[in-house]
């Protein structure tokens, strides 16, 4: 039995007995979304939660001034920005931003995959929020918000953590890398539903997590799995690449690909990687 098939084995068998070590959800953003779902929490309260991560803080109050959110008065300090982007938005914002603690290793391959796959979602992040901007300014529909796709696409990625991190209990696999990407392909999406439903994510991020890879799993009309798929397409990240921009196109999210091609869509997708640079 080969070594790539023997860790398969392993994945798949873990997966089955529910033994896979999954991920925890940073500490920050756990008691960021627990607070936003206190409904006595007011502006003040938020704040307080997110000041207490200096980090968390200065990132929030850099998204608070950045171009995404288009406001040019700038915000100083946690509460201003806590307000500015609302109560219901900085549980899935914070989240997003407390996401790369995930993607760190000591194993010295598994570092670099994991970086190269924070780089690679943040593409898929950046792609999909500027994909989604372009679709409301067309359309005027706002049914859908920025923060939900932002947390969406992610998340696409997170099943492949555990793969890595079983993979550094057995690095002889390493003399393989390829193996991995194997790996990641067949199993991420299982992985990452069950991730979502371990922290407790509503049912729009654990199909996101979950399916977004197949291409036969569809919501009837627009949703956020298409923005994420379009933000994989568009970052060289999905095999069905083309399949993915036919379908959306076919349901209208956009009529032409050069819509994708311009310089006010590389601005809107070069802002949203800013947030998390």
């Amino acid at each position: 039995m080969s070594t790539q098939n023997a860790l398969l084995t392993i994945l798949v068998e873990k997966i089955n007995n529910d033994t896979l070590v999954l991920p925890t959800l940073p500490a920050i953003a756990l008691k960021v979304r627990k607070s936003a779902d206190d409904p006595n929490i007011n502006l003040n309260g938020m704040a307080d939660v997110v000041g207490q991560d200096p980090s968390l803080s200065a990132r929030m109050i850099k998204i608070s001034n950045s171009a995404y959110l288009g406001r040019t008065v700038k915000v100083t300090s946690t509460t201003q920005a806590v307000t500015r982007i609302g109560l219901n938005q900085v549980k899935n914002i914070a989240t997003a931003l407390a996401m790369e603690q995930l993607f760190v290793s000591k194993n010295e391959i598994v570092k670099k995959y994991m970086a190269r796959m924070w780089t690679d979602t943040i593409e898929i992040v950046a792609n999909a929020m500027a994909a989604a901007q372009t679709y409301q300014a067309k359309t005027g529909k706002k049914n859908l918000s920025l923060d939900t796709i932002t947390l969406s696409a992610l998340v696409a990625n997170i099943g492949a953590l555990p793969v890595l991190t079983e993979a550094e209990r057995h690095d002889s696999v390493f003399a393989n890398p390829t193996f991995l990407d194997v790996a990641i392909e067949k199993l991420s999406g299982r992985i990452g539903g069950s991730i979502m439903r371990e922290w407790q994510f509503n049912d729009v991020f654990i199909q996101c997590a979950e399916h977004w890879r197949n291409l036969e799993y569809s919501e009837p009309g627009v949703s956020y799995i298409d923005f994420v798929r379009i933000g994989a397409a568009l970052a060289n990240q999905a095999d069905n690449g083309d399949e993915i921009l036919t379908q959306a196109m076919e349901k209208g999210i956009f009529n032409d690909i050069e819509e994708y091609q311009t310089p006010e869509f590389g601005e809107m997708r070069d802002n949203a990687k800013s947030i998390f640079a």
